[in-house]
């Protein structure tokens, strides 16, 4: 243990902080104990700091294993900014600058190696390991080891092994934002762990504001919602790279500042936009799910996903790289009918663990698909969305948050009962033998080829439903599937059936109400607005100052703009408005490197302002 520092030093004196966040001294006290610990925390938690503080404390080199090259250069270069002694080893370096990494390793220079899994197993790295003093073995997203998880990496299972090979056992840590009880055993189970500390802050980020929608045409009503955002950085998620392509290209063509990433670029392109996207270059990165695991930018203000993920682990890691610095931030969901179908394609085509067994394989499939069905149930739920998101994690919520758009909606009840049984009457007719999109075309009396062509325009409830819009009827769909009255079935093309629940209405003249939203997409995305404008600072002028400022040091260095100082950490200036170096300490994010690199380059903004402020009263 390094005696000359403490938790509390390393915190204010490297990364700027005058006190913990919740959970975090918990992990890192359990952590310099000598006892494995397990953190699960949601994204924007500070998990990093668990494992980054106590690597600063013990003697020897920290490993860190990352399943992300991106996560790893971003951690590695906010490290060096703060004035630690970090590297990494992944797939970018060449074999004499990896072997450069090793011999500076050996030699004590690092406090943390970030490691890919994969690079557990070489020959090189095990001979390293062997020799060096690892006290310590951090292991970043650990969801990944669960097959469970939504990002299972059959690498992450050799990490136990690899820990209990070392010559002397170190502390084993493990972190990740998104865990299912389920996934939760695996990770203890699979990595190891003896009787863990398992630390849980809770899933909720009450920063962040959810919001669903069934936009008639997702175009139209992505570009009203970036309208409504000026120059506010988000992130939009679509499901295919041809979406992304898609989608990139027309907000481009319509005067927005987008850029593009998914795993179909070459590599350089993806650093190039990614550094685009962090430098504030860029305002809006469409992507698809590669865009993914440990994307740091403090600055994020909305994620919007284009499609609907497959399943909600993905959704809430995803949706939380908004609001990271803590400012409220908007998570909007557009769904369609047509997701569910190409994630329901993705799962059965799906070959990326070829190193599972069939029955295995069979097994994630079905776990997926469940998974599916939870997922779309969120889409279609009238309840509120943030106690839906927590209850699914096991955690308990209040059944009202008051702060997501089914909570702010005014909803009214409409009686549905005779429609509902048309619709249930049509599937028994139909010999539940058929999907969502039959369903709904024999209702409506539709003349299609394959309508004709099974005969489905001879049944009695042929066109009982052709008054009623497709979007009204699909709604009334979803209801009774969200209700139980009407099940999907778990094969590649699901198929719609009946269950007991529907008798009551069908044959016992059970009444049966939906309810109806009253208010407007458009009205609901005033609300949005109006809760996402709660995150600019007081003074915008200053605030885009410092920020032009930030982006110039960035830029002269190479690195991202948040590595210099978060938007919190702009915001808290604008707030105090420090005059002096002793001042300047007390922003949160203001350590004592950063102070010497930067701090007269703001602090030259800040009396700037504060002159011209002066002169004007």
């Amino acid at each position: 243990m390094n005696s000359a520092l403490d938790k509390h030093v390393v915190l204010k004196e490297y990364f700027g902080f005058a006190g913990f966040r919740t959970g975090q001294e918990d992990v890192i006290d359990s952590l310099l104990g000598g006892r494995d610990a397990v953190g699960i925390m949601p994204t924007g938690a500070g998990k990093s700091l668990c494992f980054q503080i106590p690597s600063l404390l013990f003697e020897g080199v920290s490993l860190v294993v990352s399943p992300l090259i991106s996560l790893m250069n971003d951690q590695v270069g906010s490290l060096r900014q703060s004035g630690v002694e970090a590297a990494f080893l992944n797939s970018t370096l060449t074999l004499p600058q990896m072997r450069t990494v090793l011999r500076n390793a050996r030699a004590g220079k690092y406090s943390l190696l970030y490691v890919a899994p994969e690079r557990l197993e070489a020959e090189d790295f095990l001979e390293f390991a062997h020799d060096a003093s690892i006290p310590f073995v951090a292991v970043d997203e650990a969801h990944c080891v669960s097959q469970w998880g939504q990002d299972f990496r059959p690498s992450y299972l050799r990490i136990g092994e690899f820990v209990e090979s070392l010559p002397r056992r170190p502390v084993l840590g493990a972190f990740t934002a998104t865990a299912t009880p389920q996934v939760r055993d695996d990770v203890v189970h699979l990595l190891g762990l003896r009787a863990p500390h398992v630390v849980t802050t809770g899933f909720d980020r009450e920063n962040l504001y959810f919001e669903v929608q069934s936009p008639r045409s997702k175009p139209a009503a992505l570009k009203e919602f970036l309208r409504a955002r000026g120059k506010k950085s988000g992130i939009v998620y679509c499901l295919t790279r041809r979406t992304v392509d898609e989608v990139c290209k027309d907000l481009c063509r319509a005067g927005y500042s987008a850029t593009r990433y998914h795993a179909g670029l070459t590599q350089e392109e993806r650093r190039r936009n990614q550094e685009r996207f962090q430098a504030d270059d860029a305002r809006i990165m469409v992507a698809t799910n590669a865009f993914g695991m440990g994307i740091d930018k403090s600055n994020v203000s909305y994620v919007l996903h284009y499609n609907m993920p497959k399943n909600m682990e993905s959704y809430y890691q995803e949706a939380g790289r908004a609001g990271r610095d803590g400012s409220p931030a908007e998570c909007v969901l557009f769904y369609g009918g047509q997701d569910v179908i190409t994630n329901q394609y993705f799962i059965e085509k799906d070959r990326g663990n070829e190193e599972l067994d069939e029955e295995t394989l069979r097994k994630v499939r079905e776990s997926e698909r469940n998974r599916l069905k939870k997922m779309v149930s969120y889409c279609r739920t009238t309840d509120c969305l943030r106690a839906t998101i927590l209850g699914y994690f096991g955690e308990d919520a209040p059944a009202a948050c008051g702060r997501c758009s089914n909570c702010l909606r005014d909803f009214e009840q409409e009686d549905i009962t005779v429609p509902a049984q048309k619709i249930l009457s049509c599937v028994l007719r139909m010999k539940e033998r058929y999907g969502v999109s039959l369903l709904v075309n024999t209702l409506r009396g539709s003349r299609s080829e394959r309508v004709i062509k099974l005969g489905l325009d001879e049944l009695s409830t042929y066109g009982i439903m052709k008054d009623e819009s497709e979007r009204s009827l699909r709604a009334k769909i979803d209801f009774l599937i969200a209700r139980g009255f009407l099940v999907l079935t778990d094969d590649e093309f699901p198929v719609v059936k009946t269950t007991p629940a529907s008798k009551g209405v069908l044959f016992r003249g059970e009444r049966l109400m939906m309810p109806v939203a009253k208010r407007t997409q458009k009205e609901l995305a005033a609300e949005s607005e109006k809760l996402s404008m709660l995150a600019g600072p007081g003074d915008a002028e200053l605030f885009e100052g410092l920020r032009a400022l930030r982006r110039e040091l960035a830029s002269a260095q190479g690195v991202p703009a948040f590595v210099v100082f978060a938007d919190a950490t702009l915001r808290d200036m604008c707030e105090k408005l420090p005059r002096t170096p002793e001042e300047m300490l007390k922003v949160s994010g203001v350590g004592q490197v950063k102070l010497a690199r930067y701090g007269e380059a703001f602090l030259e903004v800040l009396r700037e302002h504060a002159a011209r402020e002066d002169s004007r009263s």
